[in-house]
């Protein structure tokens, strides 16, 4: 699209723009710069970003009531978001594996009757102060954030 500095410069107008068409092109009244904003890229960057930035914390949240098996989390996330977050295999077990790794979770082969093997994940006293830690930097990160954009939840 002619005269669109870059896709980058959409994201900081994701928000200021957010009712318009895909792929329209803005002009930023504060600098008289062009900016092309491509909703459907910055809404999916944006989506995949996140989800990168709070994978560890969903999971370490919701071992943190009971052990769960990999794909009874994978299920969780997408019901309790209502949809918004989903994880595929790919990408939820090599993260599981890498929690291990670190301590933060520990894994356990559980076979019942009738059903395929499954590996179950608990937290440990290391993933859960890293589990204390990260909702301690989401509280100020979520805080931060109504700051700045005014918004505010009930």
């Amino acid at each position: 699209m002619a005269g669109c500095q870059s896709r980058a410069r959409a994201v900081n107008r994701l928000l200021i723009e957010a009712g318009t068409a895909d792929n329209e092109r803005h002009v930023d009244t504060a600098t008289n710069i062009d900016i092309c904003v491509s909703h459907t890229y910055v809404t999916t960057m944006l989506t995949d970003e996140l989800k990168k930035g709070s994978a560890e914390f969903l999971v370490l949240s919701l071992l943190e009531a009971q052990p769960r098996h990999g794909y009874e989390l994978q299920k969780l996330i997408e019901s309790r978001s209502k949809g918004v977050l989903t994880f595929h295999v790919a990408t939820l077990y090599p993260l599981l594996y890498r929690m291990e790794g670190r301590g933060w979770i520990l894994g356990r082969w559980v076979e019942k009757a009738g059903e395929r093997r499954r590996r179950f994940y608990r937290l440990t006293a290391a993933g859960r102060a890293a589990l204390d830690a990260q909702r301690k930097t989401w509280r100020e990160f979520v805080a931060a954030i109504n700051q700045v954009s005014g918004v505010r939840y009930v």
